[in-house]
């Protein structure tokens, strides 16, 4: 299974005043079904409908669809990133609307304090599946898992997008309960401990690498 991420730009921001202060929410369409996005995926209806029921079900309805700020490189959720709760991901045609709370987390604050200074803020789905090839695109298979409905992003082409490309691309498995890519941790600590001068070189060379093991 590959990890699967989309992104949507246009998000609606809205704000309550309370007693204590302000509640935010973002609320928009989170995940499209039946058309090619930009990454030339393609999600069949029947497939995003019965993994979003499930989603309900078994997190959202049990108040534990978390989303995370930024582009988060795998496929589970860290709690310790966590900055909004998803309250709400309902069909309207072949789009998925989503609604979710921002938390008073730390991350949640971030958001919030950027919301406050008129940002402009996007929401990326984030899953596991296979994809195969159609005369549309990579249509996504019906072994589609929805890890989250929505991490919070600003531009999806961050610095990380060279890295998050690899994690993508990369086959995930199960071990023991957790999912692990252990070839694509050791590339990023590669990265990480590369000097700024020497950092496109060693960029080439691991991508290079990893064409050879895919």
């Amino acid at each position: 299974m590959k990890l699967i991420t989309e992104t949507i730009e246009d998000i609606e921001v809205l704000t309550e005043a309370t007693a204590t202060g302000k509640n935010y929410k973002i609320r928009g369409v989170f995940m499209q079904a039946d058309i090619k996005n930009r990454n030339g995926r393609v999600y069949p209806v029947q497939t995003l409908a019965k993994e979003v029921n499930r989603y309900n079900e078994q997190f959202i309805n049990k108040k534990r669809a978390f989303g995370e700020l930024g582009h988060p490189d795998g496929p589970t959720v860290n709690l310790e990133r966590v900055s909004h709760m998803i309250t709400s991901l309902k069909p309207e045609g072949k789009n998925f609307i989503g609604e979710a709370k921002i938390m008073d987390t730390p991350y949640g604050k971030i958001v919030k304090n950027l919301i406050d200074e008129g940002a402009q803020l996007g929401v990326s789905s984030r899953g596991m599946g296979s994809l195969q090839s159609g005369s549309q695109g990579n249509v996504v298979g019906k072994d589609f898992y929805l890890a989250t409905a929505a991490d919070i992003v600003a531009d999806p082409s961050a610095p990380d997008a060279f890295v998050e490309g690899i994690m993508e691309g990369k086959e995930w498995v199960w071990d023991n309960g957790i999912l692990k890519s252990m070839e694509v941790e050791r590339y990023k600590e590669e990265i990480e401990k590369t000097k700024r001068a020497e950092l496109a070189e060693k960029k080439a060379s691991i991508f290079k690498d990893f064409l050879k093991k895919i």
